[in-house]
Parts: structure tokens; C-alpha cells; sequence
């Protein structure tokens, strides 16, 4: 008996068939006959956008295209200009990798795609262990995957300045963006997670949109505390630096929040099910404060034209139970709060004050994190804690100056010289960050920060900086050649990993020089004369595990040859190729200024 032929099946087995065929076939396949061009249009298409590009920039609303009417929509184009898109940032991402050259340039072209270029960053960040530049991939998709978040975050505080309506989740969410890297939790996350989570009490509480306000603040609460939705485990650090960050919150399996985390939260599951929550920023604390709809009270009695608005508060972090009104205010007498400021301390928070309030919380968390992480082994845990890698703490900390920056502005009759003086008090720190952590970041700088200073003394000191970060990025490196002569001076190569002889951290050689370059300032701060063999001998760049550069007498060094030097790995990739297990050193990828290394 003969087999059936593929033209002799129905539309309906070919169209399944069809969606394992790989989309650079599917125009020669639609050659083949009229029938089989009709069935790949438009269907396969869709199909292939849905199923291999998870992220779209919002231009392309295309959550409301999947939705409309297929033949509404001309979807061999979308994915034809999404893998147009795709085939662009890899360019380009390789072109970073081959040179050290331009990189800004580079990064602000893949950053202008938008969140259309996500999908195709995170591919190359997930690149196999073959690959053979795995750790520059790795790290530079990170690198550039960073800024887009970034990006986009910088651009919601923008919009808040600038008094434009910005929701709760997103404003806080935009810390979120900071410290993403490729985990779940960036603002379509958020917002999905907290449309699940009322849509979850909707089902658990059918009869929730005919309840009172007061009867309705308590179910919710009651929800989240009982899945734990909100505050810390016993187990948890209060300090830890998970703990502020509202999307690590809701895709975090613990879920740990700070009470002003736990009450962001709640407040926005509770304004998805028509109850008007807010942030209170109560001293030391921070509550929600509930609110009926108009004309009602709080118990859904018809309220007479000469009664007050009623309000009550609610403390999720802590309690089920609505906090009394009296004792609020009995603990703002006990603070010594005069009674003219209380309204002040139980009225709704604005957003913006909100996110400055997390990120003051960010900065303690930080320096908590600091101090111990530096007596810890870090690097090993994926969420922010107080064993976090300093990369993320650098992210972390690079946020709130941003925040402070950019929404610091004090209220009404406080005067614009406070806010200068604050803003010039975090000017250094974000300054010191973007020239030795986010250098890429020299678009932001210019379009969000120099704007706040213009007319004022750090303004040309801060363009002349834009200006050498940009001109050192396109100035040709200085090549050093290894002569014969050279190499009986400098004894140890790129790539090679030591353990410092005296303060024993771990690091790996970058950049070598025949005796010491520095200036005589620093000689003399770093004591070089007390050395056995002074100035003149070999120093030598270090990539250091703390992410710190160093600069280091060849007589501390002490090389050593780990089968993998865990605690550089993520760091490495700035610099170099892969881990070569064989003679165990890392491959250079900074051959354009040290070739023969």
C-alpha cells in the first residue's frame, strides 16, 4: 500500500506540520505551490512572532494584534522587520566584542530598538559554554541588556518629574530595572503579577464588589497575608536588599517585602478591585490609608452633606487588623510630632516622595550589604541579599542616586537652593559610578542630568566630563608590544589569575607596564619606595574580585591556577574570551592593545 502524499492531506495536519518549518524556509517552501503559499499566509506568520519574540517595544501594541482579526494585520512584515532587527543587534554585538573601539556608539544603537531588541540580547547572554567568546557575550549582552533597562526605567522617573501620571508599581517597579539582568520582574511583570493576584481574590471572594470599603480593605489583607504576599520571613534579614524591590517581591518564592513594599502591594491589587488605597508615609513606617467612594462612609452608609470624608488605615506588613486612627495619633505625640503637622503625617503619600522613600531604603541596604559582603564569600545568591555580588550592589546604589537626582526636588516653600544643595550632594557619587561602572550610560547623563545643573557651577564640569568619557571611547588604545627585551621585565601575561601576597584577594592581570607609571602622589600614598624592588620593577592592571581595578608591584603577585576562578567569572567576560581549563588562564579579547599577550 502507498504512503499518502503531503499535497493529499487537509489544511488542518499541514498547518501543524507547517509550524516546525524554520522561518528562513517558509518563502522557498511557499514556491512550491499556490495552495502551500495561501496556507503559510498569514497564520504561520503569527504564529512565528508569537512564539519567538517575547518582547515588543509598546509602539507595536501588540497585545491588541494578537487579538484582532488576522487578516487585519500584516504579519509576515512584523516578523520580517522583527528578524531584520534581530540580525542587526547581533552585528552589532559583535562588532563590541571585536573591538574596544566605539562601544558607546554600539550600545546606544541596539538601546534605540528598544524592547524589541530584549529577545535577541537575552539569546546571547544565555550563550553555550562552546561558544567561543562565551564570557564577552555573556557579559556584554548583560552589559548593553542593562542600559535598555535603564533606559526605560530613567525615562518613568522622567515623566514623574515632570508631573506626569505615573501608577505606584511602575514608579517603583523602574527600580526593578536597575538590577534585572535576565530574571523575571521588569513592569509588564509586575503588572501581570498584580492583575493575577486580584484576580485570584476575585475568585476566592465572589461577592468582593459588593462589599463596604472597610469590609473589602480586610479581605484583601487578609489574602495577601494568609499566601504571604507581604513582609519578611523570621528567617530574613531586615535589611536585606531583596526586601525593596517590589517585582523581586512578587516572583521571589518568599515574597519579601519592606512595609513600604508590602503596602505598595497592597495598595495595588486593592485599586484593581475599586478601592481607593494609598502609601501613607507615617514616621519610621509606612501604612495605607483607605478611602470610600464619595458620598459614602467607610461602612457604606449614605453620608449627610455636613459629615467629613472618613478614612482608615491599614498596616499589611504586620496585621490583618485596621490600625485605630487614636492610636496613630497618640504614637505622633509620643514622636513629638506637633499636632499642626499631623494631617500632614496621615495623609496620602505622593508617588514620588514614595520612591525616594525606597530609595533611601536602597542606600541602607546597600552599605549593610557592603560591609558584609565583603567578609563573605559573595556571589552566590541570585537575589539581592547580603551576600549579593557587587555588581548588583553597584546597580542597586546607582538607582537611588538616580531617583534622588532626578525627583529630589523639596516640597512647595522649601525653595529651589534646597533642592540644588541636594542634588549637588549626590552629584560626585553618580558621577563616580557612570565613569567607573556605567560609562555607556553617557546618553542619560547628558539628556537627564547636566539639564539639572545648567546655570549653575557643576554644568561645564559636567559636560567637559561627558566629553573625555565620549572621546576616550573612540581614542585607539596605546598597543604594547612584547619584545624580547620587554618580556624579561614584565613576567606575567593577560589573562593570568593571582592571589595578592600580602592582602590575599584573588584577581586577574589586564594590563601590564614596565615599571611603575603612576604619578608621584600616589607612589607616595601607596608607599612603592618601601617596596623590596622600589619603582622599577613590572605593575600590572588587576581586575579584582570585588570589581575594583587595581594596580599592583609584580612582587605581590602570586600566581595561581584554580580549575575555575568562580569569583571572577562574571566579572571576566569585560575582558576576555573564555576560561581556557587547559592552562588555566583566560583568553584575551583586548589583543588590539596588548597583541602579543
Amino acid at each position: 500500500m502507498g504512503g499518502a502524499l503531503l499535497a493529499d492531506l487537509p489544511n488542518e495536519i499541514i498547518h501543524q506540520i507547517l509550524f516546525y518549518v524554520p522561518p528562513p524556509a517558509i518563502p522557498a517552501l511557499q514556491r512550491v505551490s499556490r495552495r502551500f503559499n495561501d496556507l503559510a499566509q498569514p497564520l504561520l506568520w503569527r504564529y512565528h512572532c508569537r512564539t519567538l519574540f517575547r518582547y515588543w517595544s509598546p509602539e507595536h501594541r501588540i497585545t491588541q494584534k494578537f487579538s484582532d482579526n488576522i487578516a487585519k494585520v500584516d504579519w509576515k512584515k512584523i516578523f520580517t522587520e522583527r528578524h531584520n532587527v534581530d540580525r542587526t543587534i547581533t552585528y552589532v554585538l559583535d562588532s563590541i566584542l571585536s573591538s574596544q573601539l566605539g562601544r558607546i556608539e554600539k550600545f546606544q544603537r541596539i538601546v534605540d530598538f528598544g524592547y524589541d531588541a530584549k529577545d535577541t540580547l537575552l539569546r546571547h547572554l544565555s550563550a553555550g559554554e562552546d561558544a567561543e567568546d562565551v564570557l564577552a557575550r555573556r557579559y556584554y549582552s548583560d552589559a548593553v541588556l542593562g542600559y535598555l533597562h535603564r533606559t526605560i526605567a530613567i525615562k518613568e522617573w522622567a515623566k514623574l518629574k515632570d508631573r506626569q501620571d505615573v501608577s505606584l508599581e511602575r514608579a517603583l517597579a523602574a527600580y526593578d530595572m536597575f538590577v534585572l539582568h535576565d530574571r523575571e520582574g521588569d513592569f509588564n511583570d509586575v503588572s501581570a503579577s498584580l492583575d493575577n493576584l486580584a484576580e485570584q481574590i476575585r475568585i476566592a471572594h465572589p461577592d468582593i464588589h459588593q462589599q463596604t470599603a472597610r469590609q473589602k480593605a480586610i479581605t484583601i489583607v487578609d489574602y495577601l497575608r494568609q499566601n504571604n504576599l507581604t513582609g519578611i520571613t523570621s528567617e530574613s534579614h531586615y535589611h536585606d536588599l531583596q526586601n525593596n524591590f517590589i517585582g523581586i517581591a512578587l516572583q521571589h518564592e518568599e515574597h519579601p517585602s519592606l512595609p513600604l513594599i508590602s503596602v505598595a502591594i497592597y495598595c495595588s491589587v486593592a485599586r484593581r478591585l475599586a478601592l481607593d488605597a494609598r502609601p501613607c508615609g507615617f514616621p519610621f513606617h509606612v501604612l495605607a490609608i483607605i478611602k470610600p467612594a464619595n458620598g459614602l462612609s467607610l461602612d457604606g452608609r449614605p453620608l449627610g452633606v455636613s459629615s467629613g470624608a472618613e478614612s482608615m488605615y491599614m498596616d499589611p506588613f504586620r496585621s490583618n487588623q485596621e490600625a485605630p486612627i487614636e492610636d496613630l495619633r497618640s504614637l505622633l505625640v509620643a514622636l513629638g510630632v506637633p499636632a499642626s503637622c499631623h494631617a500632614m503625617y496621615m495623609d496620602a503619600t505622593p508617588t514620588g516622595e514614595i520612591v525616594l522613600r525606597t530609595g533611601r531604603n536602597i542606600s541602607t541596604s546597600v552599605l549593610t550589604a557592603q560591609r558584609t559582603a565583603i567578609e563573605r564569600n559573595h556571589g552566590g545568591n541570585d537575589h539581592l541579599t547580603t551576600t549579593s555580588t557587587f555588581l548588583e550592589l553597584e546597580s542597586a546604589a546607582y538607582s537611588s542616586l538616580w531617583a534622588s537626582l532626578l525627583l529630589g526636588i523639596p516640597p512647595d516653600g522649601d525653595g529651589p537652593v534646597a533642592a540644588t544643595l541636594r542634588r549637588r550632594r549626590d552629584l560626585p557619587s553618580i558621577v563616580y559610578h557612570f565613569e567607573t561602572h556605567f560609562p555607556t550610560d553617557v546618553s542619560l547623563i547628558e539628556n537627564y542630568i547636566v539639564p539639572l545643573f545648567q546655570n549653575h557651577g557643576e554644568y561645564a564640569q559636567l559636560r567637559d566630563t561627558v566629553r573625555v568619557v565620549r572621546a576616550g571611547d573612540i581614542m585607539p588604545k596605546h598597543v604594547k608590544k612584547r619584545t624580547e627585551e620587554i618580556s624579561q621585565h614584565v613576567r606575567y601575561r593577560i589573562g593570568q589569575v593571582f592571589q595578592h601576597k600580602r592582602y590575599n584577594y584573588q584577581a586577574v592581570i589586564i594590563g601590564w607596564d614596565v615599571e611603575c607609571g603612576a604619578d608621584e602622589p600616589w607612589m607616595a600614598q601607596m608607599r612603592v619606595h618601601e617596596l623590596s624592588k622600589g619603582r622599577h620593577q613590572s605593575f600590572y592592571h588587576v581586575l579584582v574580585e570585588d570589581k575594583s581595578v587595581r594596580y599592583v608591584a609584580e612582587e605581590n603577585i602570586g600566581i595561581v591556577t584554580p580549575e575555575v576562578p568562580y569569583s571572577l567569572m562574571a566579572l571576566a567576560g569585560r575582558h576576555f574570551k573564555w576560561w581556557d581549563k587547559v592552562k588555566r588562564c583566560f583568553v584575551s579579547n583586548i589583543r588590539d592593545e596588548y597583541p602579543d599577550d
